[in-house]
């Protein structure tokens, strides 16, 4: 793109911005035409809600930042359309999906593997030892019979 226009045409000093810009456009441009090859019901169905979501959130920001990009390019300020509040919209979606996201790799606690962690570092050798002897001494005493009830 930037390689066809003639060098008279614009200032040496945004050579390296044009050519950046070029090349996103083309990755943008290979990224669409990947997404577009596919139909759409057809990936939906590979997919979980959650990454369904993402794909959708992910689909309506790219269009609608490329029609801000358009908006620049025409000479509209795109902060006094209504593409800022659309933008913001998809943001605020994207975050609650990241919070969703982010609750599913938390770590969930076992309370039984905690209590065992406690009770083992809290270990006392002296309270085996009198547990032991307890248990030693109650067994040494004879218990009683309990006559049977009739």
């Amino acid at each position: 793109m930037a390689a066809d226009v003639k060098t008279d045409d614009y200032p040496h000093e945004i050579d390296e911005q044009l050519t950046g810009f070029d090349s996103s456009v083309s990755s943008v441009k290979t990224m669409l035409d990947k997404l577009m090859s596919m139909h759409r019901n057809d990936l939906l169905q590979k997919l979980n809600p959650l990454d369904q979501a993402k794909l959708d959130l992910m689909s309506a920001y790219t269009l609608n930042s490329l029609f801000w990009m358009y908006l620049v390019t025409q000479g509209v300020n795109p902060r006094e359309h209504g593409i800022k509040q659309e933008l913001e919209r998809i943001r605020t979606y994207m975050n609650r999906v990241k919070e969703i996201t982010d609750k599913k790799k938390a770590a969930r606690l076992d309370k039984g593997a905690a209590a065992r962690f406690l009770r083992n570092a809290l270990y006392d050798p002296e309270d085996k030892d009198s547990r032991k002897k307890v248990a030693d001494t109650a067994a040494d005493t004879p218990r009683s019979k309990r006559p049977k009830q009739s």
